[in-house]
């Protein structure tokens, strides 16, 4: 993958700018933290009901 110089990233945000408005972009921002928030919840729960599901011998042999 390609690295990203500033300009590269500036020229995005801006068309980023142009294509959303102002006002919507704080919104979508909102949304991809909600996102991510329940990503993250939903792999911790994952390896929690993991870790007690596992037998007792293998817990102590990791």
């Amino acid at each position: 993958m390609p690295k990203l110089g500033w300009s590269e990233i500036l020229l995005i945000a801006f068309v980023v700018l142009l294509l959303f408005g102002g006002k919507k972009i704080p919104e979508l921002m909102r949304g991809l933290g909600r996102g991510v928030r329940e990503f993250k919840d939903a792999k911790d729960n994952g390896k929690k009901e993991l870790d007690e599901s596992a037998p007792e011998k293998t817990r102590k042999a990791s």
